[in-house]
């Protein structure tokens, strides 16, 4: 008989996740994750751990048990394929996930999704839950079908590439001297959207969304980190993968002093958490 596959499925509003783990806890024991996009919660889960399992050549006895987690979970109500199933609080599959992940003993991890959870993991405890902002990329997407009519964050995000922010961000360097405040530069924020100019582009305002919220995740994670008396902050969730955010957060690393990480599968955080985690 093989090594068995314990699955974490994660059961999100407009995505569900799904990754294995065979035989171990390793990485090197780490099947890919994948994620099919589909409304319906039911329907997605079913449809995400029948692509999962072809994909990988897995049959239905290769499966141990499946541990379920996420905001849709409570509408799977029956056994997946009468396998053994489990479910996981989110909030500490999100620790779990932003621990392997990073590899720290101790962090803050944000998880970027319609809004943001903030958990503080440590190695050996209880991730617990410390609230979060309700801006995410719900917030993202909203606002640009308002004002640039797109609701793609890829499109939106291509298209942010060609804006400046110098057309709608106030910065510091725009009302004082940047010496009179210690530890800031010209090109800090002192006020999202608060400059924003009759012409700036449709890509200019693309920019500027993302940097307001990447800002806001960031400063909310910051205070965090700061009540625990930590650096890391690890960034999960299906935002953490844009592009942009690299580029946001590597700024406040060095303008506040901390560690952001956005760590190879960060988009998938929560599901890893989901299948590593043990009943309580």
């Amino acid at each position: 008989m093989g090594e068995k596959t314990v699955i974490g499925i994660d059961v999100g509003g407009s995505t569900t996740k799904i990754v294995g783990f065979r035989g171990s806890k390793d990485r090197s024991a780490l099947i890919d994750p994948i994620f099919v996009r589909a409304t319906d919660p039911v329907t997605a889960t079913f449809g995400a751990f029948g692509k999962f399992l072809d994909e990988n050549g897995l049959n239905l006895s290769d499966i141990e048990k499946v541990k379920i987690t996420g905001a849709g979970s409570s509408f799977v109500t029956k056994p997946i394929y009468d396998l053994p199933c489990e479910k996981v609080e989110e909030f500490k599959a999100i620790g779990l996930g932003g621990l392997y992940l990073s590899g720290y003993k101790t962090a803050i991890v944000a998880s970027l999704g319609t809004g943001t959870a903030l958990v503080h993991a440590e190695a050996g405890k209880k991730p617990r839950h410390l609230g979060g902002t309700g801006v995410g990329g719900g917030t993202l997407v909203g606002l640009s079908k308002k004002l640039l009519g797109m609701d793609t964050i890829e499109h939106i995000e291509a298209l942010a590439k060609e804006g400046s922010l110098d057309r709608v961000d106030l910065k510091i360097g725009d009302i004082v001297n940047h010496d009179s405040i210690p530890g800031f530069t010209d090109n800090t924020t002192a006020s999202n959207f608060g400059k924003l100019s009759d012409i700036a582009t449709q890509a200019d305002i693309a920019l500027g969304i993302i940097n307001m919220v990447f800002e806001t995740i960031g400063m909310v994670s910051i205070f965090a980190a700061r009540n625990y008396g930590l650096r890391d902050v690890v960034l999960t969730g299906n935002l953490s993968g844009m592009e942009t955010a690299r580029s946001v957060f590597d700024g406040l690393n060095k303008l506040f002093d901390v560690n952001f990480t956005i760590p190879e599968y960060s988009r998938f955080g929560t599901v890893i958490g989901a299948a590593l985690a043990e009943q309580d």
